[in-house]
């Protein structure tokens, strides 16, 4: 009988075939340093507490009382706090009959505030000008003239520079961002590239009654990012962090996962987002072969090594009844420090949490991040980040799994190393102080709507 089974083989021969390809590339791969990144932060009139989500949900005329305590049930487990920043269109109550222009101030506020702000702290060596390439990622609003050519013009950037607009990527664009990036690194010496991540919420918010559709009310939130980065050796010791590996999974070819994350109107002709129940399966399994490539990459050989052994041994002395153990059975602290779980909800990020073998104090970032920014999209991993470097968590040497999910169905994810200890301020620095604490008061629907969880209010059914 074989010791190793097949899993465990192709395994160990992935490892063979990495290291050595890794070896023979070494000399001629040029690195991608990040040299500074920028999160949004909205105003105060913007932010949608209790009272203004109630008052949204009311407004919603083709609700029934069963929709209603569903909208509010949702909202009260949903891990979102009182202090996520809403699109003006729904503040303003106009969120059944949004304009063209309402997209274009929601992306313009969003992205030149975090370019400004980004140009401002590195102008002693990065001007607009030096920029050679440019992506911005908006899954819901592709405008023509693009929103590269708006921040182009808005700079007056360059005629040379590398424009790309990408739309329809969902939550995990800004890892392709960075991959497209890294790419282009690799034929272009001394570049500067930008990376745009944000969404467009006014737009596109459900004003219908399919509770599928009613959840991204919910969890998303305005918000966005930009992160400046370059391949240029001598910004090496101005660098926070260096990107280590990038690895990209789509299981589209499942209907069932194509299908749980997409964008159509439901039956009564209401535009919207829908979310099935085969999106946390979706999820598992697009990470699952994710990290079946990237992890051999960044975790110790004899870990792996340790890995395969322990699986081709259970696999020998264990039925398929007995073989019910949770988790992927890998330590993951042997090669990482860190985890930026994207902040898409409660129920993601602790299933990811669970499945990787990761402490409360690991997930904690990304429960913050949910709680006080909500599910910005494509940006939300940033916001996690932001959480660990304001926390003074990010120390030289240290690596973080940024992990990314988003419609397709797809997984994007990337490793990091941090080169030098940060304590930077950022969108966190007025509110860190009340973390974790904050999230652990208890959602006010809970108290004030506490009628959603009369059961004798379901009469309605009848």
């Amino acid at each position: 009988m074989e010791l190793f089974s097949l899993p465990s083989l192709f395994l160990l021969s992935t490892l063979f075939v990495f290291y050595i390809s890794k070896f023979l590339n070494k000399r001629n791969q040029r690195n991608c340093y990040m040299l500074h990144y920028e999160c949004f932060k909205g105003k105060d009139e913007r932010k949608l507490d209790t009272e203004t989500c109630a008052k949204v949900v009311e407004r919603n005329k083709h609700l029934g009382l069963e929709e209603y305590r569903f909208l509010l049930r949702t909202m009260a487990s949903s891990g979102i706090g009182e202090e996520t920043y809403g699109p003006i269109n729904v503040l303003q109550g106009r969120e059944a009959s949004p304009t063209l222009l309402d997209a274009y101030s929601e992306m313009d506020e969003i992205m030149f505030e975090t370019l400004d702000k980004l140009f401002h702290k590195t102008k002693g060596f990065v001007s607009p000008s030096d920029i050679d390439i440019l992506v911005v990622n908006v899954s819901l609003f592709a405008p023509s003239p693009s929103l590269t050519s708006r921040v182009i013009n808005r700079y007056k950037m360059r005629e040379d520079i590398k424009s790309f607009n990408l739309s329809g990527l969902g939550c995990s664009a800004s890892v392709i961002s960075i991959d497209i990036v890294q790419r282009i690194f690799e034929t272009r010496e001394n570049a500067f590239a930008l990376v745009v991540s944000t969404e467009t919420m006014g737009p596109h918010w459900y004003c219908g009654k399919d509770r599928s559709m009613m959840l991204s009310n919910c969890l998303f939130r305005a918000g966005g990012s930009s992160v400046l980065l370059t391949n240029a050796a001598r910004f090496k010791n101005r660098a926070l962090m260096k990107l280590v590996t990038v690895a990209r999974a789509h299981v589209g070819a499942e209907d069932e996962a194509y299908s749980c994350c997409m964008q159509m109107e439901d039956k009564d002709g209401h535009p919207g987002f829908l979310l099935t129940k085969y999106l946390k399966k979706a999820a598992a399994r697009a990470l699952t072969k994710n990290l079946q490539v990237l992890l051999p990459r960044v975790l110790p050989v004899k870990e792996l090594i340790r890995y395969a052994i322990v699986r081709a041994i259970k696999r020998r002395t264990t039925t398929k009844r007995e073989s019910t153990s949770s988790g992927i059975g890998l330590d993951l602290k042997t090669g990482l420090q860190h985890f930026c779980i994207h902040p898409g909800g409660r129920a993601i990020i602790e299933g990811v949490g669970t499945s990787l073998g990761l402490t409360e104090f690991d997930i904690e970032p990304s429960r913050m991040a949910l709680h006080r920014f909500g599910n910005t999209s494509s940006g939300g991993l940033w916001y996690v980040l932001g959480y660990m470097e304001a926390k003074k968590r990010l120390k030289k040497g240290d690596k973080i799994l940024m992990m990314s999910m988003g419609a397709g169905f797809e997984s994007n994810n990337c490793v990091w190393e941090v080169l030098k200890n940060l304590d930077g301020k950022n969108v966190w620095e007025d509110s860190m102080d009340q973390y974790p604490e904050l999230s652990k008061i208890p959602n006010p629907f809970v108290e004030k709507y506490d009628w959603i969880n009369d059961d004798t209010m379901s009469f309605i059914r009848v």
